[in-house]
């Protein structure tokens, strides 16, 4: 049986947002290492307009590199402190905020999914 296409972008957003949280707790342990720059991800939905528009159909094409895996940080950019750092924590604690949002909501879906797929096959939860 193969994958529905929802909970693989459940799986794809659960990964993205695994990987900014990665980029973000090592923001916050180089927020006093002079010269540091806050590096993210693009956004999960900027990512994912890409990955569509560069689908491949035929074992020739080229594979796109827009899964969340091949996904390249970014400097994130702020106001440089005098020693040539530009992590905010508190810009930092949004974004982690953000990352953990947009898990919950990967995980909320597979779990709709895995219901609605156990009502379907007459199991109950």
């Amino acid at each position: 049986m193969g994958t529905l296409g929802l909970t693989s972008m459940a799986h794809d957003l659960a990964a993205h947002s695994a990987a900014r949280t990665s980029h973000i707790a090592k923001n916050v342990a180089n927020a006093d290492t002079p010269g540091y720059r806050a590096k993210d991800l693009p956004r999960f939905s900027e990512e994912m307009d890409r990955a569509i528009v560069m689908r491949a159909t035929r074992s020739g094409h080229i594979q796109p590199d827009a899964a969340p895996g091949n996904i390249r940080p970014i400097e994130r950019g702020g106001e440089v402190s005098p020693n040539g750092n530009d992590v905010s924590l508190e810009t930092e604690m949004m974004e982690a905020a953000s990352a953990r949002q947009s898990h919950e909501m990967a995980i909320s879906v597979y779990s709709s999914v895995r219901g609605i797929m156990s009502a379907a096959l007459g199991r109950g939860r």
